[in-house]
């Protein structure tokens, strides 16, 4: 069913109009001003109906705003100098009011079918969640807007939020509606490689560059020749690294490790980070030319905790996953849960949620989840400092949070005496860790990295 945009002053035209369109089974929305039709997100509609006359802003100014949809101007100043001038505009027809029912149908129907939109662009085009995404709060709806936006327009892009708010997802859609889908989307998470070897895996190496490369290897960058390489918290990336990148974004170029050829590549690049990028670069640890060149486009992720009317949608969703992965389907949450999981604020975002909804599946007992089955106590809201000895008498749970806590302190206070002194992969290697649950340890205590010279890495 076509959507169509009226956006006329005077109420009793404006609902004559829509009863006409309705009856001809047309999905009409209502403005009073072009102001208000920006709000309704005119792109997303097939056809914007618009008065000349408005208060404000004239309607000719929805003709750009609402691009690609077509703008039909109608107006009861009716002269062949205004007509020609609206045309002119980029207006795809023009009416006269008072207008015949059946000339206005046609009128309608012609600019319909002439800027009918291929299935494809009629996807782009739709404000609903992209494909694995969920929720529709008007935070959201700008996320969705932009990544449509963005999509086909291929240029880099910045995607920032918090960890766990779903980067990646908007990184797939972005891929997903841009002209290489068909290509290869390559995603690197730039933490959890260890800095020794982030060059190599990003741009190869040939078989002798160093110890160990007994055979040459094509990095990610070039697996990624015509598509997409998305670059997770790419605030982790060693400056050396960095300088290589830009030289990928400036000219196209990459050299593998240890070869004096360089390859051309053709590819879009997506990063993402959970820091701010700006100051880094003002305290040395990031290039400041690599960050203007990555904010070209730049997507804002709203932490879950800001997304009050799709907490319980997102919930529903990810429990159902939940159920049928444990096969324990028919559970559903209480009221008291729900109640819950909309107050709680939610620090690790939709990560922290599917693991509180898989928790909750796994201990369940009947056929309904209680807040003791998601384990939500305030405590876990404000994951630094560690509470100290204010705590109430010890049950289990608490037992076993102390003991919790005293690991974080213990690994809290190792990582600010020695960091200084070692690399990352030495750190992680002491504590019995992997690098990437190094890394997200110190996002989750607040500690933050310190940067190594390349000199001492030798």
């Amino acid at each position: 069913m076509p959507r169509i945009l009226i956006v006329e002053d005077e109420a009793i035209i404006r609902s004559a109009l829509r009863r006409l369109l309705e009856r001809h089974e047309y999905q009409v929305s209502e403005a009073g001003s072009v102001a208000e039709a920006l709000e309704h997100d005119p792109q997303r509609f097939d056809l914007v109906i618009s008065d000349l006359r408005l208060p404000g802003e004239e309607g000719t100014a929805l003709i750009e705003a609402a691009a690609p949809a077509p703008v039909l101007i109608m107006t009861s100043y009716a002269s062949m100098r205004s007509a020609v001038d609206t045309l002119k505009l980029g207006a795809v027809d023009y009416v006269a009011k008072p207008f015949d029912h059946d000339e206005l149908l046609a009128t309608v129907a012609k600019a319909l079918e002439n800027h009918a939109p291929s299935p494809a662009p009629a996807a782009e085009r739709s404000a609903s969640p992209p494909q694995e995404m969920i929720g529709n709060c008007t935070a959201m709806q700008v996320v969705y807007n932009r990544i449509r936006k963005t999509a086909p327009a291929d240029v880099t892009v910045l995607i920032q939020g918090e960890s766990g708010t779903g980067k990646e997802l908007v990184a797939r859609a972005i891929h997903r509606q841009s002209r290489r889908a068909k290509a290869p989307l390559i995603c690197v998470n730039c933490a959890a490689i260890p800095e020794t070897l982030i060059e190599s895996e990003l741009f190869g190496h040939e078989k002798g560059a160093f110890t160990g490369a007994s055979a040459a290897r094509t990095g990610l960058v070039e697996a990624a020749d015509g598509g997409t390489l998305f670059l997770d918290e790419i605030g982790e990336l060693p400056l050396d690294a960095q300088a290589r990148l830009l030289r990928v974004l400036q000219e196209g170029e990459i050299r593998k490790i240890g070869s004096v050829e360089t390859r051309h590549v053709d590819v879009r690049l997506i990063a993402a980070t959970h820091r701010d990028l700006s100051a880094l670069s003002k305290s040395g640890e990031f290039r400041l030319d690599l960050y203007y060149r990555l904010n070209v486009m730049q997507i804002d992720l709203p932490p879950l905790r800001e997304r009050e009317d799709d907490i319980l949608e997102i919930a529903d969703v990810l429990l159902e996953g939940a159920c049928r992965r444990h096969q324990r389907e028919g559970l559903k949450l209480s009221r008291a849960a729900r109640r819950d999981i909309r107050d709680y604020p939610w620090p690790g975002n939709v990560r922290e949620l599917e693991n509180a909804l898989e928790r909750g599946v796994i201990l369940a007992e009947g056929n309904l989840i209680h807040p003791d089955d998601l384990g939500l106590k305030p405590a876990t809201g404000t994951h630094y400092p560690p509470a100290k000895k204010s705590a109430p008498a010890p049950t289990p749970e608490t037992s076993d949070d102390e003991e919790d806590l005293s690991l974080e302190d213990y690994f809290q206070h190792f990582v600010l005496e020695h960091q200084d002194q070692m690399s990352e992969t030495e750190l992680a290697q002491k504590l019995g860790i992997s690098r990437k649950c190094l890394w997200e340890r110190r996002q989750r205590l607040g500690i933050p990295r310190k940067k190594s010279p390349r000199s001492r890495s030798a």
